[in-house]
C-alpha cells in the first residue's frame, strides 16, 4: 500500500484549516502557500472533501474553506479511505464478501486479513485533532 500526494495532501489540508480556524472562511490560496501545493492541485482535493461534508465551502468575496465538524471527528482513516479507497493490501479483500476462488485454500489469506485491520485500526485511531495537537507540543530549539 502506497498513501498518493491526493491523501496526503488531504489530511494537510484539514491540518492546515483546523490550526487556522478562527470561524472565518480560509482560501484556498492561504492553504496553498501555507502548504507548498499547487491551487490547481488543491482544488480537486477540496473539491472531494467538500462533496462528502467533510468541508463547508463558501463562493465569492469572503468565500473559502473551513471545517464542517470539530477536528476530533475526522480520522486519518476515512480521510484516506475517502482519497484513496480501499485501503487493502490485497485485491481479493477489497470488497466483501471476499470472491476469490481460492480463499478457503488460501495460506496467505488470514495474514493479509490481520494487516488489513492493524492498518485500519491504526488509521482509524489517529484524528485530525491528534495530529494538530502533536505539532502544539513539539519543542522547537534554534542552533
Amino acid at each position: 500500500m502506497k498513501i498518493s500526494t491526493k491523501g496526503r495532501y488531504a489530511i494537510r489540508v484539514l491540518i492546515d484549516l483546523a490550526e487556522h480556524n478562527n470561524g472565518e472562511f480560509i482560501t484556498l490560496m492561504d492553504i496553498a502557500g501555507r502548504q507548498e501545493i499547487s491551487e490547481k492541485y488543491l482544488e480537486a482535493i477540496v473539491s472531494i472533501l467538500s462533496k462528502n461534508d467533510l468541508l463547508i465551502s463558501l463562493r465569492g468575496k469572503g468565500g473559502g474553506y473551513k471545517l464542517a465538524k470539530a477536528p476530533e471527528q475526522y480520522t486519518v482513516g476515512s480521510i484516506l479511505r475517502l482519497t484513496e479507497g480501499s485501503l487493502a493490501p490485497v485485491s481479493c479483500l477489497e470488497k466483501t464478501p471476499n470472491n476469490c476462488t481460492r480463499a478457503t485454500e488460501c495460506r496467505t489469506l488470514h495474514m493479509w486479513e490481520e494487516f488489513y485491520k492493524l492498518t485500519n485500526d491504526y488509521f482509524d485511531g489517529i484524528t485530525i485533532a491528534d495530529l494538530v495537537k502533536k505539532n502544539d507540543s513539539a519543542d522547537y530549539y534554534m542552533i
